[in-house]
């Protein structure tokens, strides 16, 4: 993806390529993809596994004392002058008013919005980006980032060091991390996690489908809608989750 500077860069974990030093494919592309000759992974899986420990490793020790937090989640593709936009600034001013710091995944949109609110407010502004081809960068609102190569270490990174989720209307991205929180609460895999969803318009069907479908279709039960709260206010969300927190 073209920089600010107009050439294209490409961020590979903390390595920065320009121009024809771009490599294609990811890491997890590289790691996931199933048409690579099968003597090939019985000589790079274990290099892998030492990638995957130092990726750790670092976002482990970049966090470790980040305090308080909350992940704020939604679309990359959120429009600066939107009411969306508006109401992440809000509600990332809001979370570190209530004492805790902001951590998203450090793009643009939402994301971008509520490390802006954090910024604004004197707080603690954490972005965990990701390789992607089509790389988009860290905001600049995020004071403390992490760029990442694999994906499950960078959405354990958000769960080990995050109090709670606010999930702003998003896309597939949004919508995985989402549903990784749901069936860790679920599961009991982590306990006192508050999941908040704005944007009843936006959420709405989902929770319809997972009413109508699934829980009446025996596939989950009633009580695990509780998992999670909506609403379209700013401060009923910061207080939804940040209440049930430690």
């Amino acid at each position: 993806m073209a920089n600010r500077d107009g050439f294209k860069e490409q961020r590979l974990g903390p390595v920065i390529r320009r121009r024809s030093r771009i490599q294609r494919g990811t890491m997890d592309q590289h790691l996931l993809d199933t048409r690579e000759r099968a003597a090939e992974y019985v000589h790079e899986d274990p290099w892998r596994v030492l990638r995957m420990q130092a990726e750790f490793v670092e976002g482990f020790g970049a966090l470790a004392e980040v305090g308080p937090a909350i992940s704020v989640f939604g679309s990359a593709r959120t429009a600066p002058d939107s009411d969306e936009y508006a109401r992440g600034v809000a509600i990332g001013k809001g979370l570190v008013d209530a004492g805790f710091g902001v951590i998203t995944g450090g793009g643009p949109g939402v994301m971008e919005a509520a490390n802006k609110g954090a910024l604004e407010a004197g707080g603690l502004s954490v972005g965990l980006g990701i390789e992607l081809p089509f790389e988009q960068g860290l905001n600049r609102y995020v004071d403390l980032g992490v760029n990442f190569r694999y994906f499950f270490v960078r959405k354990t990174c958000f769960v080990k060091y995050s109090q709670g989720f606010v999930v702003l209307p998003g896309g597939f991205g949004t919508m995985d991390e989402l549903f990784e929180a749901l069936t860790l609460v679920q599961t009991k895999k982590v306990t006192r996690f508050p999941i908040v969803l704005f944007g009843s318009e936006y959420w709405g069907g989902l929770v319809d489908w997972l009413r109508k479908t699934v829980v009446d279709g025996g596939k989950a039960a009633e009580h695990d809608l509780d998992l999670f709260h909506i609403t379209d206010e700013v401060t009923e969300a910061v207080e939804l989750v940040t209440k049930e927190t430690p």
